[in-house]
């Protein structure tokens, strides 16, 4: 239970998200809601390898490709579920504590802080790459449809 309920509140963070962001359809706001909780849940799962770039890089690809997935599905573009998906995941905080030491005087502080969350918000950057690439590159390698080539 100590894993799941911060999944829910993801779920219900996206679900604020999808709002803001004006998704009128009900299954694609519960669809990238699911997104976001299973990122979210993948990341805590992960809590034994230690390194959080690691885990923001894995949770993302979960993601990603989660969201893919439905987008292909639904016949809707992946950014929907994506954008929103990611929200949970987004190294918020550790934004405002590297802010919160700068204002302090706390250089060396804010320089740890900034480059972790530097390093956080580039393995999410990568791992939404490294999805869209991939599936980008095998939907191109598809063959044709033989229908069309008759026609």
């Amino acid at each position: 239970m100590e894993r799941f309920l911060p999944c829910l509140y993801a779920f219900l963070a996206c679900a604020g998200f999808s709002i803001v962001f004006e998704i009128r359809k009900p299954l694609f706001i519960f669809l990238s809601c699911v997104t976001g909780a299973v990122g979210w849940l993948v990341y805590l799962l992960l809590a034994e390898i230690g390194s959080d770039v690691v885990r923001y890089l894995l949770a993302t690809i979960v993601v990603s490709l989660l969201s893919e997935i439905f987008a292909r599905m639904l016949k809707a573009p992946a950014t929907i579920f994506l954008v929103i998906g990611i929200v949970p995941l987004v190294p918020g905080g550790g934004l405002y504590y590297a802010m919160d030491y700068l204002l302090n005087g706390n250089y060396a502080m804010f320089a740890q802080k900034g480059l972790e969350t530097a390093a956080c918000a580039g393995a999410i950057a990568a791992g939404v790459s490294v999805v869209t690439s991939i599936v980008r590159m095998a939907a191109s390698r598809r063959p044709e449809n033989p229908k069309q080539k008759n026609e």
